[in-house]
């Protein structure tokens, strides 16, 4: 290329469109893996989220619909983190996954505003460890590449093995890319090198030539006239763009260094135009180079600055660009929050006659030859297809698909209802089935049986089922103000059986990552940011396992260690001034680390402890010592909680069972069922006054689960379940007998789920979530007391951020707030009041908590409100619809006349004017 010649494309511009063009509800996953996080196709946009701890998918429409809205949804797609993702080129709803859990799934997708199949078409297993790239093959149809961190595989997605197993490399695979023929493959590695494989070939490498010298990330992609194209580090630590000739890889064509900085370059290449977008993983700049094949080979197009830091790229294919405006290509950049296509436009005169020269005919989205064909050694290229809108085919549709390869292997997927036909044919098994038109029919015809509105509301709640008094319940994190900030060295690394941290109505504890095992404890009443200088703290000399208050007593801390010791500490009065080393008491009898305690509901002094040992054992706090030694568990106990009344201990267990004990009778379990199948953890609450028990645990293939028992027969089994996600935390439930609303969430988790818990069908009646802004430590309720039951305020909470602890309110949106809204305020259990003695309990009594009401004395109960008399709005239909005779249809019309007209009194324009006289006239 002429250096001095001038180059159509050296004016384009980026245009990033206004916030309110923007892809928004989006939660942009800021997980390290080799994938670019985002993948556009003609019709949809797939990207990594940060729900479920990764293993969800986000899902938006390309385009806004008619109200210039986006919808976004997720899929629950993997059991561990999706570290890449790949759109098919030759079908817009053809999404291919790979995952930390080893696995690669290919999904069937639908409109974002349809529901989404909850099983993959197909599942492979590489069985090469946690994978990072996925990738379909340019040219050929069901042919995908997957690499791991040190090996690449080549499979055709319709059989059961691999088709090649290429050469294992040296070290952790950091890029990889196909040629766009599809005949070679390009991978960079932590070594430095730069291979060049040809799968039908051999295994091992055809050329390896030394790379980028610094061993921070890299990145390879394929651009035009047998060029390679890389990005990784020099030895000065900057960022560097290298381009190579794969016919003479020796050393690269041309080099260039960019910003000295730690993010790694994600470069995205367009073909027909030739231009690159170089963007950094955290940063808020994107380059644009022109790639030529003579000198200059990188000359640099624009500098564009973002308003938000990008977390993954993806260009639109171009068959979605709009040529009207003259976008020869579009960006969708991923932020936290938002999806920003930002559009590269030649200034031209747009709206006028098609730009032939800037749009060459581009691949089109019928695939060149059958993984078979390309297998034997065929090499042909996807047929081009011309861009001028009086010419472009039409785009293909789910519903449009015809092309049907042979049908998947029996066993090939593990869902296993969704893989009996091939993945590139049409849904039908796999997507959610739609409702039948008689469970709408009496919607859709316009009338119901009866006129009375109370009568209608029931026909309609008859027919879409019962529903929630709290479905619209919001949570809230409440003024700063009310904040404790500044939080240093918090211990985020705690057992699965341990809540986190604990707190009362005065108080929180905070374990930190500091040796010994200290525990920082805060005053609810004195918020504020904390000081940098050291805090005191209980120092507990080992690893903290489990700790929580005395329910009775708001200074009294009990911690379970790795020692196999129980230590119960007294905070005094204002709490900490100085640091605690010696505590009121060692409780010790366990043999081995403490998994979990738990507080008697009733008996003050009172605590269960789970160990290590597979026994549970009680404690009577006053005498310190052991009272009772339960056994029968056969592996590790992932929750305890007692019931209601304090008569009976539910514990579930990774064996598989839930178990039922009444202490002061038997030591061994009175009843035993099924539990949760998946053994990552699980836990266990009382529910619906005792009569049920619900579990939240993990199903065989790894996803979050809610199982409902009931406590009468535990060996029949779940009464109901319901799905909650995928991620490796377990759900930590809070239950309110008040309301019976069940609020649950995770480690690490940004959403907090709600439902309302019936004793009968559905039994789980799901609520609106509420989701905060970052990952939290977890959440920890207070005391009914702590409500503002003014605001309609149902639950109270304090929320573990990384650095902060946060109070949220769960409000109920209501109308009449000047009422007390007595259907959702019940009265009370004072539960933070002792009803008897651990010796009284231990002896065969049992207590009852005392009830208050929250009514405050200036509000009426909603119960007592006056009803209004309903004013009607509009006249009834009979003044519309009763007949009227032809001379009043006539007076009607002529008095509509008349009103445009005005007033027919009024002299017309021209009797004003004045006249000549005759004599004027003559001459």
């Amino acid at each position: 290329m002429n250096r001095f010649k001038t180059s159509k494309y050296k004016n384009t511009t980026p245009k990033i469109p206004k916030k309110d063009g923007w892809i928004s509800n989006v939660r942009g996953g800021s997980f390290s893996s080799q994938g670019n996080h985002i993948k556009s196709s003609c019709s949809l946009v797939a990207f990594n989220t940060d729900q479920a701890g990764g293993g969800m998918v986000g899902l938006s429409s390309l385009n806004a619909a008619s109200d210039g809205k986006w919808t976004v949804t997720q899929i629950s797609c993997h059991a561990d983190l999706v570290t890449d993702l790949d759109f098919s080129p030759f079908d817009d709803y053809l999404l291919a996954t790979c995952s930390a859990d080893e696995t690669v799934k290919l999904w069937r997708l639908c409109d974002p505003d349809q529901d989404q199949p909850s099983n993959a078409e197909v599942t492979l297993g590489p069985a090469d460890g946690r994978l990072e790239i996925v990738l379909f093959h340019p040219s050929a149809s069901g042919v995908l590449a997957v690499a791991s961190a040190k090996g690449i595989q080549v499979w055709d997605v319709t059989r059961d093995a691999a088709l090649t197993v290429l050469e294992q490399h040296a070290d952790q695979l950091q890029g990889l890319a196909w040629k766009e023929d599809g005949s070679l493959l390009a991978s960079s590695c932590k070594d430095k090198k730069l291979r060049l494989f040809d799968p039908r070939a051999q295994p091992s490498a055809v050329q390896v030539v030394q790379g980028h010298q610094g061993n921070r990330d890299s990145r390879v992609l394929w651009v035009k006239d047998d060029n390679l194209l890389t990005t990784g580090f020099n030895q000065m630590r900057q960022q560097e763009v290298r381009l190579w000739d794969s016919r003479k890889l020796s050393s690269s064509l041309s080099s260039l260094s960019l910003a000295t900085s730690n993010a790694t370059l994600m470069p995205l290449f367009d073909p027909d135009s030739g231009l690159l977008i170089v963007s950094g993983n955290g940063e808020s700049v994107i380059d644009c180079f022109e790639v030529n094949s003579s000198e200059p080979f990188l000359s640099q197009v624009s500098h564009c600055l973002t308003d938000a830091s990008t977390r993954g790229v993806a260009l639109v294919p171009k068959l979605a660009v709009d040529v009207s405006c003259c976008e020869v290509m579009r960006l969708m950049q991923l932020t936290d929050n938002f999806i920003v296509p930002i559009s590269y436009q030649v200034p031209r005169k747009a709206g006028q006659d098609f730009h032939a020269d800037l749009y060459p005919d581009t691949l089109g989205h019928t695939a060149a030859m059958t993984a078979e064909q390309w297998w034997k050694g065929e090499n042909k290229q996807v047929e081009r297809v011309s861009l001028n809108p009086s010419k472009r085919p039409k785009l293909v549709t789910p519903s449009a698909q015809e092309t049907k390869p042979k049908d998947l292997p029996r066993g090939k997927s593990k869902e296993e209802a969704s893989t009996s036909s091939s993945p590139l044919t049409t849904p039908s098994s796999s997507a959610a089935p739609s409702r039948s038109p008689s469970s709408t029919s009496g919607l859709s015809s316009g009338f119901l049986p009866s006129p009375s509105p109370s009568q209608s509301s029931r026909a309609i709640q008859s027919m879409l089922g019962p529903s929630s008094k709290f479905r619209h319940i919001q949570g809230s994190v409440l003024h700063r103000d009310t904040h404790i900030t500044n939080l240093r060295g918090l211990h985020l690394t705690t057992p699965g059986e341990c809540d986190g941290f604990c707190a009362n109505g005065q108080r929180v504890a905070v374990p930190l990552a500091i040796a010994g095992g200290q525990i920082a404890v805060f005053e609810l009443s004195q918020p504020g940011k904390l000081p940098d200088t050291a805090l005191p703290t209980i120092q507990n000399s080992v690893n903290v396992a489990d700790f929580c208050w005395d329910p009775f007593d708001n200074h009294k801390l009990v911690v379970a260690g790795d020692d196999a010791k129980i230590r119960v500490w007294q905070i005094p009065k204002g709490g900490l001034t100085e640091t605690l080393t010696e505590p009121e008491c060692v409780l010790r009898g366990h043999t081995e680390k403490i998994y979990s305690i738990k507080f008697h509901p009733h008996a003050s002094g009172l605590l269960a402890s789970s160990s290590y040992d597979l026994t549970v054992r009680i404690w009577n706090l006053e005498m310190g010592e052991e009272v009772k030694r339960l056994s029968g568990h056969q592996d590790q106990i992932f929750g305890m909680a007692w019931s209601p009344d304090g008569k009976l201990l539910a514990t579930v267990c990774k064996d598989g069972k839930v178990r039922l004990y009444d202490p002061r009778k038997s030591t061994l379990p009175i009843q035993e069922g099924p539990g949760p199948e998946g053994q990552r953890g699980a836990r266990v609450v009382w529910v619906c006054d005792g009569k049920y028990l619900l579990v939240s645990g993990f199903d065989s293939r790894s996803e979050r689960q809610l199982y409902l028992f009931s406590a009468e027969s535990l060996a029949s089994g779940s009464v109901a379940s319901a799905p909650a996600d995928v991620s490796p935390s377990t759900l930590i439930p809070f239950y309110d007998q008040d309301t019976s609303v069940l609020i649950l969430t995770g480690k690490g988790d940004t959403r907090v789920y709600i439902y309302e818990i019936v004793p009968e069908a559905p039994y789980f009646m799901e609520c609106s979530s509420f989701h905060s802004s970052e990952p939290h430590k977890g959440l920890c309720f207070l005391a009914k007391t702590e409500c503002d039951v003014r605001d309609v305020e149902v639950a109270r909470a304090v929320r573990l951020g990384k650095t902060t602890i946060e109070p949220v309110a769960f409000k109920v949106p209501r109308v009449k707030k000047e009422f007390f809204q007595d259907d959702v305020f019940p009265d009370t259990s004072v539960w933070w009041e002792a009803s008897l003695t651990a010796a009284a309990w231990l002896s065969g009594s049992n207590g009852q908590h005392r009830k208050i009401s929250l009514r405050p004395k200036d509000m009426a109960p909603v119960s007592e409100a006056p009803k209004e008399v309903p004013v009607r709005k509009y006249l009834p239909s009979s003044v519309y619809l009763e007949e009227k005779t032809d001379e009043q249809k006539k007076e009607e019309l002529l008095s509509a006349m008349v009103a445009k007209l005005g007033n027919r009194e009024d002299p017309l324009p021209q009797t004003l004017y004045e006249g000549v006289d005759d004599d004027e006239w003559d001459d």
